[in-house]
């Protein structure tokens, strides 16, 4: 199984107590978003977890408690743009304190297990094709050699994306924009010795140099374990999302990031008010079990096919 930690919240930033505390106790609870009342118990066994993938915008919180991780194999996902706080307006400040931890993390696990994303791009009066070439050129010669690679996405538009981004005056993003900037991009990462991908894109921008990405990467999982996995395509996300099936164990509404493009915030004063209902020994994420909540063991497994090696000298 992979866990994916998690793409509803940045858990490595505000809840990595928790996570860790869990950790220790070998189970979590997770509510089912479409019914609030079905809860998951999942099994956090080494056995049967393959990998877990952070995500996360500062993982900082996390530094000092890696040494809890070491039974399990894992790798962040780490957006690092060039917006200001006109639209990250929670995040610290980016050559001071988001770069220096981005290389200590990297220096700690390696650099193959820390994935740079540059997303989601959006155009705008400030935010225009020459601003994100020049801030994705100075963090990519920040970065370079703490990472292997770097992903890239165009803005999505979903109904709470629209409302929370209506202050930025967001410019539509024309194909020839769009194939403008990859170019460059892409010129970019070659200079710095990066590979670079796209996330959940229908475009194809190949004759750059840009391949399709995946997030949750069965390549990377494997390549990282020594051993084939087994599993599909995950079956819950975007038809154009090539991710491996995994288990979420994020909430929605419960990251004080308050990104402006974020999806999975619909309003600052539900996110407000499920912190209220954090509780760092708690099996939930910001909240309680009620007498109304039914709880099913997940029935989980280790993707692992076979324990042999695909990378032998």
């Amino acid at each position: 199984m992979i866990l994916s930690a998690s793409r509803r919240t940045d858990i490595p930033n505000y809840y990595s107590e928790w996570f860790i505390n869990r950790i220790r106790e070998g189970f979590l609870y997770v509510r089912n978003p479409m019914n609030a009342h079905q809860v998951s118990k999942i099994n956090l066994s080494p056995d049967v977890i393959d990998c877990i993938v952070f995500w996360t915008k500062n993982p900082i919180n996390m530094l000092g408690k890696l040494e809890e991780l070491k039974p399990y194999m894992y790798y962040f996902q780490f957006t690092l743009t060039g917006y200001g706080r006109d639209v990250e307006p929670n995040l610290p400040h980016k050559r001071e304190a988001l770069i220096p931890t981005f290389q200590r993390l990297s220096e700690q696990i390696g650099k193959e297990r820390v994935i740079w994303r540059y997303d989601p791009i959006f155009l705008s009066d400030r935010y225009t094709v020459e601003y994100h070439i020049k801030a994705f050129e100075e963090i990519a010669a920040s970065l370079a050699g703490y990472t292997d690679k770097v992903v890239i996405s165009f803005i999505d538009f979903y109904k709470k994306t629209m409302r929370n981004t209506r202050t930025l005056a967001i410019q539509q993003m024309t194909a020839q924009k769009t194939r403008t900037l990859a170019e460059k991009m892409a010129e970019i990462a070659l200079r710095y010795l990066l590979d670079i991908e796209t996330c959940a894109e229908k475009i194809n921008l190949q004759e750059f140099g840009i391949s399709k990405g995946h997030c949750i990467d069965k390549r990377l999982i494997e390549k990282l374990l020594g051993c084939e996995l087994s599993g599909q395509k995950d079956k819950y996300q975007r038809e154009s999302c090539g991710c491996l099936e995994s288990v979420e164990v994020g909430t929605y509404n419960t990251c004080f990031n308050g990104c402006k493009y974020c999806y999975a915030n619909f309003h600052e004063t539900k996110v407000k008010e499920n912190a209220r209902q954090y509780d760092k020994s708690s099996p939930l994420l910001c909240g309680t079990l009620t007498q109304y909540d039914k709880i099913t063991d997940r029935k989980i497994k280790s993707l692992k096919d076979g324990q042999f090696s695909l990378f032998r000298e």
